[in-house]
């Protein structure tokens, strides 16, 4: 075996150094987690304590699962960091994580794209420094997932990438500063979490804390096209070393100068400040488009192999509940299946049921979950979705939660529709909507459920293999 296959993630006495604990039983870790339904041999295991659950219930079964250790704060059988508090111990050891790595850090934030930007990066960075890159995983951008993705980063880490969000002001602040990124990335600026702010320039406020956590020498990439544009910069001046803007305005620091729709995707040419990148980008979209010129605004600023980034952007996939496609049997045919199923606002809805729109397909069927979290504004944001969905040329709508009602009332007369509460009924639902040739997307507020409906459609036997009984 080699050294550097030999070296673990942690040891006890890392550990213990790193959160200020006490060794009880000498182990090496390779991972860490604080999800018992996560547990994986090797494992460092924190038991962490909330409101309504406490992680120590879950030790035996996590050491049964094959942990080599855990950070406890009460009495524990098995090796272990004692601490007096575990939460902070997390931290803690996401904060020693950042301070022994000593590559190159990317945060990404903003209202719509932070996770695709996210594995997007990856993917390109990875692509020419296969196995020296990291990056949070999932959705794990808040004040629990992101000192875990860090405490995840092996200490030979080249480049890490980071997303953080929030639905509030000062989350993003207390995150940048553990996270400490060189390159800090806005995505776009929505109206998701408007129920917790007073106005999309307050949102704008917010996610402009990103640049308050960057390293001296630091880069603030912002959205051109933005309407909040100079609300970002003034945000980022502060804090940045260069400013870096991009858009489809050729005033952009990176800008296209191409777009070129194709069967599959898109042809992208970029000008950047001293290159010019031309790529296809598979997964579909202008939304794509978008996240794609702040990705290569990154890749470039911490000195990547554009080249290899605009392969990666080739190659990619979807991700489950973002964008990820399949074929799934229909009848006595097959349909296409977009999940979208697992976040939603106003801005994330129009661009994908855009997307939706310049599918080639016998009928497009739209399945929409209610957006959460839009305030005093929610009727209307829903309301809006009619004109995309006429204009896309959507064939038949399934709208999901009472929310939907002012969508519902909006779209009489306009298209084919039918409005049910749950995804229980958009499930029982479903099977009679949909034939051979379509397009479905799947899109909605995690909350809502939608998943279930992918995974009910996605595991649905053919047409001639399904069991039938007899008596």
């Amino acid at each position: 075996m080699s050294e550097e296959a030999s070296t673990p993630l942690w040891t006890a006495f890392d550990i213990a150094a790193a959160v200020d604990g006490e060794v009880y039983g000498d182990f090496r870790v390779d991972g860490v987690t604080f999800d018992s339904r996560e547990v994986g041999p090797g494992d460092l295991f924190i038991a962490l304590k909330g409101e309504t659950t406490d992680g120590h219930r879950f030790l035996d079964k996590a050491f049964a699962a094959g942990v080599a250790g855990a950070i406890v704060s009460d009495a524990c059988d098995g090796p272990h960091v004692r601490v007096a508090d575990t939460m902070a111990a997390l931290n803690a050891l996401g904060a020693a994580a950042r301070d022994r790595m000593h590559g190159r850090v990317i945060g990404v934030t903003g209202s719509v794209g932070k996770t695709g930007t996210k594995e997007a990066l990856f993917a390109c960075l990875d692509r020419a420094l296969p196995g020296r890159v990291h990056r949070s995983v999932k959705s794990y951008n808040n004040h629990t997932g992101v000192p875990l993705s860090l405490a995840r980063m092996p200490a030979d880490t080249r480049i890490g990438v980071f997303e953080m969000g929030m639905n509030h002001s000062g989350e993003l602040a207390a995150l940048t500063r553990l996270v400490r990124p060189h390159v800090a990335i806005v995505t776009a600026i929505a109206p998701a979490h408007s129920a917790f702010f007073a106005s999309e320039a307050d949102i704008a406020d917010a996610k402009g804390e990103i640049f308050q956590g960057l390293q001296p020498g630091g880069v603030a990439i912002i959205p051109h096209d933005s309407p909040h544009r100079d609300r970002l910069i003034a945000a980022a001046k502060p804090h940045a070393a260069r400013i870096l803007t991009f858009g489809m305005d050729r005033a952009a620091d990176v800008h296209a100068q191409d777009v070129i729709p194709l069967d599959r995707g898109t042809l992208l040419s970029l000008v950047l400040p001293d290159a010019e990148l031309t790529f296809t980008i598979a997964p579909p979209g202008e939304h794509w488009v978008s996240n794609a010129m702040a990705v290569i605004a990154a890749v470039w600023a911490v000195g990547g192999d554009l080249a290899a980034a605009g392969l990666a952007f080739a190659e990619m996939e979807g991700l489950p509940g973002r964008g990820q496609r399949s074929t799934i049997p229909v009848g006595s045919g097959e349909a296409l299946l977009i999940d979208e199923s697992y976040n939603a606002n106003p801005a994330s809805m129009a661009a994908t049921i855009k997307m939706l729109g310049g599918e080639r397909a016998d009928r497009r069927i739209a399945v929409l979950g209610e957006m959460r979290e839009l305030g005093a504004g929610s009727a209307g944001y829903h309301a809006d979705l009619a004109g995309p969905l006429r204009d896309a040329g959507v064939d038949f709508a399934l709208l999901v939660g009472s929310d939907m009602a002012a969508l519902a009332n909006a779209l009489e007369g306009r298209i084919e529709f039918e409005h049910v509460p749950d995804a229980d009924a958009a499930i029982e639902s479903i099977e009679a909507k949909i034939a051979p040739g379509d397009a479905i997307l799947i899109k909605g507020s995690n909350a809502i459920g939608l998943s279930r409906l992918v995974a009910h459609l996605r595991t649905k036997p053919p047409a001639g293999e399904r069991t039938t009984c007899s008596t």
